[in-house]
């Protein structure tokens, strides 16, 4: 079955969160003090998988906590209602039970809270009773006489009681009795209760305070068991433990101690190992277990009897620490998985509702999205999971239907005290103020930078000429049936040499395939060389103009063949006839082999009519009038000669 909707009330800073819809994903974004905790809270209330109660006296409103009569005339306080949807296998157990058509529909209600009979949470289902007794009748064949008692009856109680008051009973009736007296209280709607209630997911609620201790005193730690005291650090190496397959009893057993510490290496290998698969931070650690006698110098309790050390080393430092001395990340992602995968050995708890309350909080931003796709790859499969953030990094920016807002409403009003609403929670952004907003804008303003100019592949050029140059060139290329851009490349601009180092830096990291195509002035000869012993980028993926235009240095336009920028300046500009650029007054104009510095010293010399030349001119005219590459003079074919070699040579480095 599925969590559908959920709804809190009269829990801590939760009045009423009013009714919000989950999915197989839930992310809860809001800042500190919403109530986001408390919501997990109380969604764990409902049936938890670790020992778990409401504690009216702390829990309740303290607003309202002297007029809970007043508020709850019925005397109980609701805090968790839930709805859920139920799916084949959960249909299938009842028929098993009842026969077809028992169940009225495929949704349920069931919700708990204070001062509730017995501490059992209510459902609200719809059952055929009729249609059940119906099915057991005809599952126990009775014959029409036999059936006669139970005319006019239409549910268990009633049937109970109609064959109990027989003074003798066929063995039919006796059976179908029997079958009767097995549901609860004799009510067939409780029967049904009970077979989804084995099946309904538990809540698992782990928080970011959760890691395991670092050293454990065994015979502190069976004290602390026997007394009920155990911490939560404790708690989470008992649970290691038993996922390793052993108990506090058996680590006191010097003959097999070093059988026992194997058997938790091995399971703190494995916990390791698939960490590894989502952890890019460093994948040089290890968790080591070392089970010996304490220390007298040690504190106490680490002085007497037994200790569990546990100590992360760095393999490449060649150096063990104790695990609280750790990257607090690390340990909290350990520590998670292993409650997880002992959550997953123990029976009943294989669909279990996962609920981390700001989960990865001391993570880098980077190991976020790392344990945002261990939730999405390793949990979602099998588990619902919801999870609270204020962290722009763990907002599932594909997921944005799955993102719900949480805030602490107060209404401001002119002259009176403020109406305290309490935590709300919305799907409705629009509605919430910029501080609840800003992990939802912080996430999109980082998702949008991260994919609004570049891709899988993207080619960093010097700026947005060059990309009109070679999308244009490309086409006319592509016209002949030769080679153009590929379109799995995406074309950015960096705004120069000086940027492309941090641009490679900031997001080369993010799973993308970068190459440069890079202007090259006589002052740049240092600076590609230091950008090419940085190993920034791959081998081959790093080009400057100069490598196709055989000269020593070149911009995008020394790709052109004189004589065809001319007749772009031309175009472009449009100067007197007797200003018009000449290929031989464009050559002689400067010293440099640069054209574009050549066509900047002859524009200088134009009259005050004829616009100042600019890289952009020339490239957004060729846009225009790309027929000017349609011709077979030897300057187009020598200028489509060397942009074919430009993108073959990236082509090449397509992933």
């Amino acid at each position: 079955m599925k969590l559908t909707k959920v709804r809190v009330q009269n829990y801590r800073s939760v009045e009423d969160s009013e009714e919000f819809e989950i999915g197989d994903l839930t992310c809860l974004v809001g800042k500190n003090e919403a109530g986001k905790t408390a919501l997990l809270s109380a969604m764990r209330g409902l049936k938890p998988s670790q020992p778990f109660d409401f504690d009216e006296t702390i829990d309740y409103p303290r607003r309202f906590s002297t007029r809970f009569d007043e508020r709850h005339p019925d005397g109980s306080a609701e805090v968790i209602r839930t709805w859920w949807r139920l799916e084949g296998a959960d249909k299938d157990a009842v028929e098993q039970r009842f026969g077809a058509e028992v169940l009225k529909g495929e949704t349920f209600q069931s919700h708990f809270g204070f001062r509730y009979d017995g501490d059992n949470c209510i459902w609200e289902i719809e059952v055929d009773s009729a249609k059940a007794l119906d099915n057991l009748i005809a599952k126990h064949a009775l014959d029409v006489m036999e059936h006669n008692v139970l005319h006019g009856v239409h549910d268990g109680p009633a049937a109970d009681k109609a064959l109990s008051g027989l003074a003798e009973r066929t063995p039919k009736q006796e059976a179908l009795l029997q079958d009767i007296k097995k549901c609860r209280n004799s009510e067939f709607n409780l029967a049904v209760v009970d077979i989804l209630s084995e099946r309904q997911p538990k809540f698992f609620f782990t928080s970011h305070f959760e890691r395991m201790s670092g050293m454990v005193s065994i015979q502190q730690l069976q004290q602390d068991k026997q007394n009920k005291t155990v911490s939560v650090g404790d708690k989470i190496f008992l649970a290691f433990l038993e996922y390793a397959g052993t108990t506090l009893e058996e680590l006191l057993d010097a003959d097999r101690r070093e059988a026992l510490k194997a058997t938790c290496e091995a399971a703190s290998n494995e916990i390791t190992e698939e960490i590894f698969q989502f952890w890019s931070q460093n994948n040089a650690l290890e968790v080591v277990i070392e089970i010996d006698n304490a220390k007298p110098k040690d504190p106490a309790p680490f002085d007497t009897g037994m200790v569990a050390d546990i100590r992360i080393k760095n393999t490449n430092h060649k150096a063990t620490l104790p695990l609280s001395e750790r990257s607090a990340g690390f340990v909290w992602f350990f520590s998670f998985l292993a409650q997880f995968k002992q959550l997953k050995k123990m029976p009943g708890n294989g669909n279990a509702v996962i609920l981390l309350d700001e989960p990865g909080l001391t993570l880098h931003g980077k190991a976020q999205g790392d344990l945002l796709h261990y939730i999405v790859e390793r949990l979602l499969p099998d588990h619902q999971v919801i999870f609270t953030t204020h962290s722009p990094f763990m907002v599932p920016m594909d997921r944005l239907a799955d993102v719900r807002i949480v805030e602490d409403v107060i209404v401001e009003q002119t002259g009176r005290r403020p109406e305290v609403k309490g935590t709300k929670v919305r799907s409705d952004v629009l509605e919430v103020n910029n501080d609840t907003l800003f992990p939802l804008q912080g996430a999109l303003g980082y998702e949008v930078t991260q994919s609004l100019f570049i891709g899988a592949n993207t080619w960093l050029v010097e700026g947005p000429s060059d990309i009109l140059y070679l999308q244009v060139l490309s086409q006319a290329l592509k016209k002949r049936h030769r080679e153009g851009l590929d379109p799995k490349w995406t074309l950015c601009p960096s705004g120069g040499i000086d940027k492309i180092a941090p641009f490679v830096r900031l997001f080369g990291g993010n799973r993308i395939n970068m190459a440069v195509l890079s202007d090259i002035a006589n002052g740049d000869k240092t600076k590609i060389q230091n950008l090419k012993k940085a190993n920034i980028l791959k081998a081959g993926h790093f080009h400057t103009c100069a490598d196709f235009a055989d000269q020593a240095e070149a911009d995008v336009e020394d790709l052109f063949e004189a004589d065809l920028f001319v007749q772009m300046l031309n175009g472009a500009y449009k100067p007197p006839a007797e200003n018009a650029v000449t290929s031989a007054a464009l050559l002689d104009a400067n010293q440099t082999p640069r054209i574009v510095k050549k066509a900047e010293a002859l524009f200088r010399l134009m009259p005050a009519s004829v616009a100042e030349f600019d890289h952009f001119g020339a490239a957004r005219w060729l846009l225009e009038n790309p027929s000017l590459l349609d011709g077979e003079s030897p300057e187009v074919i020598a200028t489509l000669d060397r942009f074919e070699h430009v993108f073959k040579t990236f082509n090449a480095l397509v992933s």
